[in-house]
């Protein structure tokens, strides 16, 4: 996941899973509508499919007059190693489709289904996938062509209906614009470049494109839009030459239009300046470039959009929940058995007998000392920083044999940075142990009549181990706290504290200098780092000592305890709430636990992204 493919990939594979929940398209608050892409709007005629089909490398779009987009159609392009290109669609997930004329007539049979064989536009999408080693990770949103007048068959209000489609896309802060025009007309009248300057007039999320520009006038060229000139963005403009009308009569490979496209530009008098930045295949990866470099801007505001919906959920599903009878004893004894059941291959998990426990040792083996190994202390003990910190630690007077108040600071500040890497771990720990209290549940044959009884126990697992990840975070920021609150002294009687003389020294040099000479900096430098490195061997053993204590053994003794008193003082009627079974409130449970694990899941995803 470290590559920019990987994370746009992350975002599509969780689009598609937000929209088989339905968590997608008019909801401001859902993960859908927090995770950018990019939106495709041009006029009717101004070559927005032969745009999108050069980037797939595929002809698999309808085409035709009039209105050919009716519905908007959400393609997520993935990247693979190797092999054959297919697609999928959302609405057929077990279709694989190698021949993409046939994805062309399900898009066009999945459209009439909606819509009827009128011209008449729908805003319910359709989602398709396309894999391919030829493509890069992207999300484009193909929008109906923008149109001045209807046509017979369609409605008189379809130019408004379109343009107030398109603008709910586009409008979102999320969006990203890809603005199709074409070069044989005066770019002030694009209806793409209007729409996009309403919405975005500054110009930062849109992307403009210009087609046909090898059909202009003879004489004439775009380099005035291209380069910027009669239209300015933040972001370059980029031409493309797509496949002529005979040319797809001829079913000309797309492999091969891009080559030709590449030519045209390169040997291009008016354009072979520019030819390293134009073209489909550019685009594509521009496009996939900065829709990357968005995500990753954002990822706190999504991160905490989920975290938000994730305590919502949370709570709605604790409100859920009704009475059936049944002997309190009885309903107590079968609570309790259930929740035993869960802590004992809870404890599989841990010890051994189950998958799973074995990532918290990777967490002290591997990312704990590669935390520790990535800390900046070559940076923090360079030579100008060691001088820096020293003088300022001397004040007025400087020191006279060793700085102490310059080696104190120096220690002091580098111990602070072994923090991160303690809660870090801490963390780690915490997701391993709340992704085998999931694992858990779900395999607690017992539990599964039960959802009412599933989220509560997974809200006490889970509000324990927050209990003992704040006990362990304050146990191992205290292990980090004591190195700096008592110095081994020993350590420093044993290091030199004055730089080796060369022969030609002159002894009678001011000491005053040499106390900021550079070999004596180097000498305190390399003594701090020294320290510091004896105590990174300490807290590397303590810190996995002090987790292991305050989180994974607690989690094994005492998990449930809290839960186990809270029902025991339970009544009657608040038992039969926990076993409940009502079909409806079953239904709605199970798609609430689908979205909180969703949730749940981008959150660590697209957060273990986010470090690397």
């Amino acid at each position: 996941m470290a590559t920019m493919e990987s994370l746009i990939g992350l975002v599509n594979r969780i689009q598609r899973a937000c929209t088989v929940l339905g968590d997608h398209g008019g909801d401001a608050s859902s993960l859908w509508e927090a995770l950018p892409s990019v939106a495709v709007v041009g006029g009717q005629s101004s070559g927005k499919s032969s745009v999108l089909e050069s980037v797939v490398g595929r002809d698999f779009l309808p085409r035709g007059s009039g209105i050919v987009t009716r519905r908007p159609l959400v393609l997520q392009l993935h990247k693979t190693e190797g092999g054959q290109d297919y697609a999928e669609f959302l609405h057929a997930p077990r279709k694989r489709f190698t021949d993409f004329a046939a994805v062309r007539r399900e898009i066009e049979l999945e459209t009439d289904r909606i819509t009827g064989k009128t011209k008449a536009i729908s805003n319910m999408p359709i989602h398709l996938s396309v894999y391919s080693p030829n493509v890069v990770d992207l999300t484009l949103i193909d929008l109906p062509g923008l149109t001045k007048v209807a046509v017979e068959g369609q409605p008189e209000s379809i130019v408004q209906d379109i343009e107030n489609m398109v603008r709910s896309y586009v409008e979102k802060p999320n969006s990203i614009i890809l603005a199709i025009s074409p070069a044989n007309q005066d770019i002030a009248t694009s209806d793409a470049i209007k729409l996009a300057r309403e919405v975005d007039p500054t110009g930062e999320r849109t992307f403009g494109v210009v087609t046909k520009l090898d059909l202009m006038d003879q004489g004439t060229n775009a380099l005035d839009v291209l380069e910027g000139r009669s239209y300015r963005l933040q972001h370059p403009w980029v031409g493309v030459v797509n496949r002529s009308q005979a040319e797809i009569n001829k079913n000309v490979d797309m492999m091969a239009a891009r080559q030709k496209e590449q030519e045209y530009f390169q040997n291009s008098p008016d354009y072979s300046h520019l030819a390293h930045k134009m073209g489909a295949e550019y685009l594509a990866k521009l496009l996939s470039k900065h829709l990357e470099a968005v995500i990753r801007a954002r990822i706190p505001s999504i991160i905490s959009m989920i975290n938000k919906t994730i305590d919502e959920l949370e709570a709605e599903l604790d409100r859920m929940g009704r009475p059936i009878g049944g002997d309190q004893g009885a309903q107590l004894y079968t609570i309790l058995d259930m929740c035993r059941a869960f802590d004992r291959i809870f404890k599989e998990h841990l010890e051994g007998g189950r998958p799973g426990g074995d990532k918290i040792y990777g967490v002290f083996d591997n990312q704990l000392p590669g935390a520790l190994k990535k800390l900046p202390f070559d940076r923090h003990l360079s030579l100008n920083n060691v001088k820096k910190v020293i003088s300022e630690a001397d004040g007025y007077q400087p020191h006279l044999i060793a700085p102490e108040q310059g080696y104190r600071r120096l220690i002091d500040s580098s111990l602070h940075y072994f923090k991160g890497p303690a809660e870090a771990s801490v963390d780690a720990v915490h997701f391993v142990l709340k992704e085998l209290v999931r694992r858990s549940i779900g395999e607690t044959e017992e539990l599964k009549r039960f959802p009412t009884l599933q989220s509560d126990i997974s809200a006490a697992a889970n509000e324990a181990l927050e209990r003992f990840r704040e006990d362990s975070r304050k146990t191992v920021v205290r292990l980090v706290d004591m190195e700096a609150s008592y110095l081994t002294v020993e350590f420093f009687r044993k290091l030199p504290t004055e730089p080796e003389k060369g022969p030609k020294d002159d002894k009678n040099a001011s000491q005053n200098i040499d106390r900021y000479g550079d070999g004596h900096l180097r000498r305190i430098g390399a003594n701090v780092a020294a320290y510091i490195g004896m105590v990174c061997d300490t807290l590397r053993n303590t810190i996995p000592k002090a987790i292991v204590f305050c989180q994974v053994r607690e989690a094994k003794r005492n998990l449930l305890n809290r839960f186990y008193a809270h029902v025991g003082s339970k009544e009657k009627q608040q038992l039969s709430a926990m076993l409940d079974e009502d079909p409806s409130l079953m239904e709605k449970r199970d798609q609430i636990v689908k979205r909180l694990e969703l949730y749940k899941s981008a959150r660590n995803e697209i957060d273990s992204v986010a470090w690397k």
